[in-house]
């Protein structure tokens, strides 16, 4: 999981810090998640599925598809 988080950041142009400022925690803590250093809290792995437009399942490693399922009404 921590090397597909790290890839969708990266994939996105995005700093470690504008990362972590997004989730309102510490990039100390950020880099902790994307080495493997530390689990991934469920609301962190949410809040990252939706800054990156992709599934939790992709995140989790479920999937290799990065696009979201559609909403079924």
């Amino acid at each position: 999981m921590f090397v597909r988080i790290r890839n969708l950041r990266e994939d996105n142009d995005k700093t470690q810090q504008e990362v972590s400022d997004y989730l309102f925690c510490d990039q100390s803590l950020y880099s902790k998640y994307e080495r493997g250093l530390r689990d991934v809290p469920v609301d962190i792995i949410i809040k990252l599925a939706e800054l990156y437009g992709t599934s939790t399942d992709y995140i989790l490693g479920l999937t290799d598809e990065k696009e979201k399922y559609p909403i079924k009404k």
